[in-house]
């Protein structure tokens, strides 16, 4: 995390409004690298009074793709389930319609093997992310053979579920003012789910639907000021990555917990989904297991 990443470096000066988002775009079928679009997470963290040289939490972002097909060498069509693990440490984010351009480009290109198709994405997925940095390091892609789908579980986050708390709702917006904790109360270790997150993509507006594990120790969060939070979400436009940081900070500096993880599960848009994982203390990541809704 000592890296320092610069949002204005000439080398990855994309915005998310020169994107493809809300544009019209033709499909391209065969591999081009260059339609993958990164842009710098360095922006929209600033925003938040995150230093990105000095992240306050680790984790990744866990995209599945289920849209990823190519040819072998005798033109006959192969396809897999894909997912890939981008660190949160790097400086870019791949913007999501950019992705799934990039991997419709694969779809009539003849690759030797499937270790050939991950070798490439592995590549192409580590130059985007890494863009503008003086530090590089590799995402990891994970190709799973259409004998390998009946093993792919659903199974809903595990936790306490806020949803069934009775609460009036009058905020749409991030209201971190809604949270608070107990200091005067023993401390305690909790999960906490809600399948109510909602926000919408920054640049055209669409509805993101989300999922939201919240796990915890330190002071008891106020369940309901928890739960009205998540949902003042509903009318925010931002990315999902830095909406799963934005809790973690709001959660982290209003509640203060010993140690806090929040882990994101969005719905699939174009064959993605983005699963954003923040936690205060290194740990493994979470398995990327779909929910139902997913």
């Amino acid at each position: 995390m000592s890296h320092d990443p610069n949002s204005t470096n000439p080398t990855n000066p994309n915005t998310p409004e020169q994107s493809q988002l809300g544009r019209a775009s033709a499909y391209a079928d065969h591999y081009d690298p260059t339609l993958l679009f990164p842009i710098a997470r360095a922006t929209q963290r600033e925003a938040m009074g995150i230093k990105t040289g000095a992240l306050p939490f680790f984790g990744a972002d866990l995209w599945s793709a289920f849209e990823v097909s190519w040819l072998n060498l005798r033109g006959k069509p192969q396809l897999a389930i894909a997912h890939f693990t981008i660190p949160c440490e790097t400086p870019n984010i791949i913007e999501s319609k950019s992705f799934k351009l990039y991997l419709n480009s694969f779809n009539n290109s003849q690759f030797a093997s499937v270790d050939a198709v991950r070798e490439r994405l592995r590549a192409d997925l580590s130059e985007a992310a890494w863009r503008g940095s003086d530090q590089q390091a590799t995402i990891g892609v994970t190709l799973l053979a259409p004998d390998m789908f009946d093993r792919e579980p659903v199974h809903e986050l595990d936790g306490l579920d806020l949803d069934r708390l009775d609460i009036e709702c009058s905020h749409y917006q991030p209201a971190p003012e809604l949270l608070s904790s107990d200091a005067t109360q023993a401390p305690v270790n909790e999960t906490l789910t809600s399948r109510l997150l909602k926000s919408n993509c920054l640049v055209t507006g669409q509805p993101d639907w989300g999922s939201v594990q919240i796990r915890y120790s330190g002071p008891p969060i106020d369940q309901a000021g928890l739960l009205a939070y998540i949902v003042s979400f509903r009318n925010h436009n931002e990315f999902h990555e830095p909406c799963a940081e934005r809790m973690f900070t709001d959660i982290w500096t209003r509640c203060k917990p010993n140690k806090l993880a929040v882990y994101a599960r969005y719905t699939r848009r174009g064959g993605l989904d983005i699963n954003p994982f923040r936690t205060s203390w290194p740990q493994a990541l979470p398995p990327n297991i779909r929910t139902a809704r997913q």
